[in-house]
Order: C-alpha cells, then sequence, then structure tokens
C-alpha cells in the first residue's frame, strides 16, 4: 500500500503536563501517523503518558529517550521499553555495542533509532566536540559514518537532518529509517529558529525521509489540526498522491 502524507507524520508531544499532551492527541487524532513523546513528559508520567496515547490514538508512538549508557544498561532499559509496546525508541550513536545491545534488548518488539547529529549542532558543536578536521568542516560526513555503525548493529534507522537522508537512503537502502528532525514548513520559517539544519516537509520526503518530526508549526497554530493536514497535503503532492491530480484536475 503507496504512504500518504499523514503515515510521514511525527508529532512531538513536547509538553510540561499531561493534560496539554492529551488535549493534542485528542486534537490531531487522525492527521498524524505517529506521536513522539520527549524525554521531559516521560520523566514527569512515566509509562502512563504511553497508555494514554495508546488509549486515545491508533497512531504509532516514538518514544525519543536518547538513551546514553553503558551497553549492558542500555539493554536491560530497552527491554524495559519493549514491554510498553512502542515502536521506536531512540539510542545515541555512542558505540557500536551500544547499539547491538540496544537492537537485543529490543527484541523485536521495538525498533531502534540511531541519533546521529543533534538537530541544533553545526560545524562548531562538532568542533568544540573535539572531533576530526573533517568532521568539522562538513559535519554530514560524520552523520554518515554514525549511520553505518547503526545499520551495522541492526538498528530500524537513523535520526537525521533532511539534507542527509538521500545519502543515507543511497548507502544503506530503502528499509533503513531515515527520520528527521527539525522540519519547518516554508510558511513557518523563522529568523532565529534554535534548529540549525532545518528542511520542509516537501525537501525531506523529496530527499528520502521515511517520517518527519513536526512540533512548534503545528502545535502554534489557532488550528493545529489544519496546520497538520496542511503539512500532509503538501507531502502528498510530492508523492503524487494529490486527489486532484489523480482526476486529471
Amino acid at each position: 500500500m503507496q504512504k500518504t502524507g499523514r503515515d510521514y507524520m511525527v508529532f512531538p508531544l513536547d509538553f510540561s503536563s499531561l493534560k496539554e499532551a492529551r488535549s493534542y492527541v485528542r486534537l490531531l487524532d487522525g492527521h498524524v501517523g505517529m506521536f513522539k513523546i520527549g524525554l521531559e513528559l516521560f520523566i514527569d508520567q512515566g509509562p502512563s503518558v504511553v497508555a494514554m496515547v495508546r488509549e486515545l490514538s491508533d497512531a504509532k508512538i516514538f518514544l525519543d529517550l536518547k538513551l546514553h549508557d553503558i551497553s549492558a544498561t542500555v539493554k536491560r532499559a530497552m527491554g524495559r521499553v519493549a514491554n510498553l509496546g512502542v515502536d521506536l525508541v531512540t539510542v545515541h550513536c555512542a558505540s557500536a555495542r551500544v547499539l547491538e545491545m540496544a537492537v537485543d534488548g529490543g527484541r523485536g518488539k521495538t525498533g531502534v533509532l540511531g541519533v546521529t547529529l543533534l538537530t541544533d549542532n553545526d560545524a562548531r558543536a562538532v568542533e568544540a566536540g573535539g572531533f576530526k578536521e573533517c568532521f568539522v568542516k562538513d559535519p554530514n560526513e560524520l552523520v554518515l559514518v554514525r549511520a553505518r555503525m547503526a545499520h551495522g548493529a541492526g538498528c530500524a534507522g537513523v535520526v537525521c537532518s533532511g539534507r542527509e537522508a538521500a545519502r543515507i537512503k543511497g548507502a544503506f537502502g530503502r528499509d533503513f529509517l531515515a527520520v528527521t528532525p527539525g522540519i519547518r514548513p516554508a510558511w513557518s520559517l523563522l529568523e532565529n529558529d534554535d534548529q540549525k539544519r532545518v528542511t520542509t516537509p516537501a525537501q525531506a520526503v523529496k530527499q528520502g525521509s521515511d517520517l518527519i518530526v513536526i512540533g512548534r508549526p503545528i502545535r502554534d497554530a489557532a488550528d493545529p489540526a489544519g496546520a497538520a493536514q496542511k503539512v500532509v497535503r503538501e507531502i502528498d503532492l510530492v508523492l503524487g498522491n494529490n486527489p486532484a491530480l489523480r482526476k486529471g484536475n
């Protein structure tokens, strides 16, 4: 079955209270394909927030914990996460061993996404982290190295910017997920955005992104469901799923 624009849409529940998160799940149920539960909300509410999303929506769940610890601890944590029934969990690409143990801990129930380079990082941040000059000159090369590590460890895919998605899909195949945060529709771009490596939904999908995370432009809209639908239509146009086009209009 061909994917639709909605299947690409991930809405982050980046809220400080369960009440706010619940209201947006209700608003956006049926308009997005997946809800992302971030660290702040999960620390505040724990597994109950996963249960809340399951109760209110049929959308998939992406638990964005960015696990980073010794491999044995990450494996045990992934085992607990797998029991929650979430679809995807993020783990930092700290080492091949950590990623392998995370995949093992997921037991085939929950896919592991390797975090390559955070979207608020740029060349200056890479340099400050002590990385080689080649990675400072081109942070995309660091992303590719970490994606190769994640692929070799058996991860479901990686988190990357839309600018790197094409290379990742070309190197590791269509089944290796490219999940792209930092998405900003053209109508929502800000001059001083805190995301350094942003792309529009259409650009990300054209580059090969499988899932795109869009938060602020939808969350802050007067009509969040309408904003989500606007993005879905933009993606559908790229996919050739526009009903008007199919009718020859």
